[in-house]
């Protein structure tokens, strides 16, 4: 009987330590199952993936019409150069090479022009000459009036030589406007004008001293870089040929493209900004304010409607040729609000979510549905689910997105492995 009862007892404590180790099982089974939305990311799996981070910001976030386009230089930005008159040209510059205003672009050498000055040399001497014997006439014509008498002969010399001085003025100063116009053909970019043609006091008289060269300098009127130089040096070409151009860069614009249903939501009073496409490596807050100008007409095929944007400073990535975004405000939340990058912003079937990086451990990422507000095409509101201090994941967040969803159903924990798969936890 004593050992009947110590058989019992001792069976009784073994059920008994095996119902209390079963409960703790099934208390740790349903601890391990408690849905968890946080998915480790350590060191090397955010190298592997390439996952960064994004900081929350409070900022004013407009409701924007965003629209895709490309900067292009403004019609008076190029500057042509052409020859003022035929004859060999000599450049003085390269192509994509800046100039300043006053520099030497290119020289001129021309048979016409050597024509020219020999032309107003000729004319010259022969105008000195009829005002000499002018004067002489004339002081005979004084001498004999004095005495009483008169020379019907030497008044008609007096008469023809008054009319062949007035010819000679007009041949020379023919021949002296022809060289103005070359001289000057670029705004007076020839700067050998100065030199070749000014007053000079000899005696009593100011005569039009000229000074004759053989090589015209055509001088850079505005600064820039040369665009094209469309003949070889020596070459010969022709009056009004073009010799090269000389580009601003800084004179741009912005061109985009509307539909026509956008224009009665904005007008050229809207504000505007142009801003560069969202990549890895491009500040989300960097924009260029612009001012609007809506274009004249519209495209009845495709039903839109052309949008210049003027910008009101510059920035080192605005080129002609750059595509980028112009955005045209329609609202705005008119006072900060915590706001992240649009793209940490990913759809998982009928929900928004983004990944928060865990406070308490950075090499957690919890996995939040997103509470969204106003959207302005790069920064979005987010209404709840963060702090101003947290960052969200920005680079990396569909590879998130992808290893916490399984077959449409949300994939509630896991971790990575350093090769960059997931692993989700066990139930």
């Amino acid at each position: 009987m004593k050992h009947f009862l110590l058989l019992t007892l001792a069976v009784t404590l073994l059920s008994s330590c095996q119902h209390e180790e079963a409960q703790e099982a099934r208390h740790d089974e349903s601890e391990s199952q408690t849905p968890s939305n946080r998915i480790e990311i350590p060191a090397t799996v955010r190298a592997n993936l390439g996952i960064s981070f994004a900081k929350v910001e409070r900022r004013v976030v407009a409701k924007t019409l965003r629209v895709p386009g490309s900067f292009e230089l403004e019609p008076l930005a190029t500057r042509e150069y052409r020859l003022p008159i035929p004859g060999t040209v000599s450049l003085a510059v390269k192509p994509f090479q800046e100039v300043a205003p006053g520099e030497l672009l290119f020289r001129v050498r021309s048979t016409t022009w050597i024509e020219l000055q020999s032309q107003i040399d000729l004319s010259r001497a022969s105008l000195n000459e009829a005002q000499v014997r002018l004067e002489a006439t004339t002081r005979r014509l004084k001498a004999l009036s004095e005495t009483g008498f008169q020379n019907a002969q030497l008044s008609a010399e007096n008469l023809r030589l008054q009319a062949d001085v007035q010819k000679q003025e007009a041949i020379l100063n023919a021949a002296l406007s022809k060289a103005h116009r070359i001289l000057s053909y670029h705004d007076d970019s020839i700067s050998d004008f100065k030199d070749l043609l000014k007053p000079l006091q000899q005696g009593d008289q100011s005569v039009l001293f000229y000074q004759s060269i053989d090589w015209l300098d055509v001088r850079c009127a505005e600064g820039g870089i040369v665009d094209q130089i469309e003949l070889t040096n020596g070459s010969f070409a022709e009056e009004t040929s073009h010799v090269l151009s000389v580009v601003d860069p800084q004179k741009l614009r912005f061109r985009a493209t509307i539909l026509q249903a956008d224009l009665q939501h904005i007008s050229a009073t809207s504000k505007a900004q142009i801003v560069l496409p969202q990549a890895k490596d491009n500040d989300p807050n960097e924009a260029i304010k612009a001012s609007l100008t809506l274009g004249i007409e519209a495209n009845s095929t495709e039903r839109t409607f052309p949008v210049i944007a003027l910008p009101q400073e510059r920035k080192p990535w605005a080129k002609p040729g750059v595509s980028a975004f112009l955005e045209i405000v329609l609202s705005s939340t008119n006072k900060p609000v915590l706001a992240i990058p649009r793209s940490a912003v990913v759809q998982d079937e009928l929900t928004y979510v983004f990944f928060k990086r865990d406070p308490l451990n950075p090499n957690k990422a919890i996995r939040e549905e997103a509470d969204l507000g106003v959207n302005d095409g790069r920064w979005i509101e987010i209404k709840s689910g963060l702090g101003p201090k947290d960052e969200v994941v920005l680079d990396g967040v569909y590879e998130l997105k992808l290893a916490s969803s399984q077959s449409g159903a949300n994939q509630k924990g896991g971790h990575f492995h350093a090769d960059g798969t997931f692993h989700a936890d066990d139930h």
